[in-house]
């Protein structure tokens, strides 16, 4: 099953995608793309523009699955509006189930196991792979 993890940060979406078999094996997918960025949310093109390329993203590489990591939407640490219309967007994507994964889940998480990265998984794109291997060991 093709698992595809997202962290929001300010205007753009990181993206990263796993290949997850029954047997609990994580296979890293080492894609082209690793962020979309939503230009000007203001504007209705540039919305549909990210729109259509999420969702191309998500339907070329099959995924069947979408886990984001959850923000704040209070307090010093809470995430920007602009965040909470790209994660609405992602939302409607039909072809996967999707889920928010908190940041206590993935805290919890790396204080309990030893991580090892992939080689090829650049360092932004750490906190979606953490989300993913988070929410898959529940």
């Amino acid at each position: 099953m093709k698992v595809c993890g997202i962290e929001l940060k300010s205007n753009y979406t990181v993206l990263t995608v796993v290949d997850y078999s029954s047997d609990d094996i994580i296979d890293y997918i080492d894609l082209k793309i690793k962020k979309i960025a939503l230009e000007d949310d203001e504007d209705k093109k540039s919305v549909l523009k990210y729109l259509d390329e999420v969702n191309n993203f998500f339907d070329e590489n099959k995924v069947e699955q979408i886990l984001i990591k959850k923000r704040s939407k209070k307090g010093s640490f809470s995430g920007g509006a602009i965040s909470f219309k790209m994660e609405g967007l992602i939302q409607l994507y039909f072809n996967a189930d999707v889920k928010l994964v908190s940041s206590q889940s993935i805290s919890s998480y790396e204080k309990k196991n030893d991580i090892v990265f992939p080689k090829e998984l650049k360092k932004y794109q750490e906190q979606s792979y953490l989300c993913i291997l988070a929410s898959i060991s529940r």
